[in-house]
């Protein structure tokens, strides 16, 4: 189980690039795996601080999406499932932590012009519309 945490600034999103596999080099939203014993909010969090130096607190769970690698037979590798939520700033500096090789404020229209990972880009697809929505946390 995984997760990913989504701040929208001023009609941008924070994404993060990706240091590690899966993924590395490649643009997504901060997060990573659920610890043992940790809940999803605890784990949102966590990740987001871990990845970004930025203190956060979880807001409204949007969606959930399925990472299945395959190697070359067809056998499953890895299959993570991974729950974006909202979050909302709580303070911090921001600065790119040992899971991310930089961090960088994109406008929601500009996301996809960067190489974007798979669950992410799939993630964006489905709710960029909901993403725009004013009520969102700032």
């Amino acid at each position: 189980m995984g997760v990913g945490g989504i701040v929208i600034r001023e009609g941008k999103i924070l994404l993060v690039k990706r240091r590690n596999e899966p993924g590395r080099g490649k643009w997504s939203i901060p997060g990573g795996l659920v610890e043992l014993g940790e809940t999803l909010e605890q784990a949102v969090i966590r990740e987001f601080k871990e990845e970004t130096g930025l203190d956060v607190e979880a807001s409204e769970y949007i969606d959930a999406v399925d990472n299945i690698d395959r190697d070359e037979t067809g056998r499953v590798r890895y299959h993570f499932v991974i729950v974006d939520c909202l979050v909302r700033l709580r303070g911090g500096e921001p600065r790119a932590g040992s899971d991310a090789e930089e961090l960088e404020w994109v406008a929601l229209d500009e996301v996809e012009d960067h190489e974007l990972t798979k669950t992410f880009r799939l993630f964006f697809r489905r709710n960029v519309q909901k993403l725009k929505t004013p009520q969102n946390p700032t």
